[in-house]
């Protein structure tokens, strides 16, 4: 489970000045289902991932991840997620399994389990092709799978999803998606953010839509279908941000 209480965050830009990139942003998330942070580019949503993935600190408020403080607990933390995004860095100038088996030993993985977890990804995701191929050479598709490989080696309960379709293909985007919805029915407890609203009607079990920071709806996809009186997500999102405008 991921608790996230009146968390707040604010940077400076030299144009803007002081500004509240996220502002008193409550939401549970909840093991076997997916939770989704809807929102423009900008929103939010990626600062309210930083911080719950333990790489910056909240300036106010609390969360925890499975049970434990991001702030009090932060390595526990680190070992109960984890994170993709289109811009998870890898190693160009080594190959596909040197990456995956580099990380499986930073996640303090080592010897038969090891062998047993790369195996797994690499089945699982279907690695074989380009597996021994530098990660330089590789796709854009191949290289968010080696990505996810590296993400899900460690088994973990909780895993954050940041925008992990952009800029990729149809075919390699349906790979990530049927990949979220299988990781959903381990049990799992998934935060998934997205701006297109098709993922978020196919896999969201509940959503938050937040703009400007703040959380301007949540709930069911068709609870907010619902109270805004629409006939898609689409159109119920752009009726909620356009109340915050």
């Amino acid at each position: 489970m991921v608790e996230v209480k009146r968390l707040c965050k604010s940077f400076s830009d030299p144009k803007r000045g002081p500004f509240r990139a996220v502002d008193d942003v409550s939401f549970t998330a909840k093991p076997g289902q997916v939770f989704g942070l809807l929102g423009v580019n900008g929103a939010g949503k990626t600062t309210t991932l930083r911080m719950l993935s333990t790489i910056i600190e909240p300036e106010s408020g609390s969360a925890s991840v499975d049970g434990y403080d991001v702030q009090t607990n932060s390595e526990d933390v680190r070992r109960r997620i984890g994170f993709l995004s289109t811009s998870t860095a890898l190693y160009g100038r080594l190959t596909g399994s040197e990456v995956v088996h580099y990380f499986g030993r930073l996640y303090g993985l080592d010897g038969a389990v090891l062998k047993d977890r790369v195996a797994f990804v690499k089945e699982k995701l279907q690695l074989e092709e380009f597996w021994d191929r530098l990660c330089d050479k590789l796709s854009t598709g191949q290289k968010q799978r080696i990505s996810i490989a590296r993400t899900i080696l460690h088994d973990p309960p909780v895993l954050f999803f940041d925008e992990p379709t952009a800029g990729l293909d149809v075919v390699t985007a349906q790979t990530v998606l049927r990949f979220i919805e299988e990781s959903r029915e381990s049990g799992k407890t998934i935060l998934f953010s997205t701006h297109i609203m098709s993922e978020a009607e196919r896999l969201c079990d509940e959503v938050a839509v937040i703009h400007g920071g703040k959380i301007c709806g949540e709930g069911s996809v068709q609870a907010l279908i619902d109270q805004t009186g629409s006939k898609r997500l689409e159109q119920a999102f752009l009726k909620l941000v356009g109340e915050q405008a």
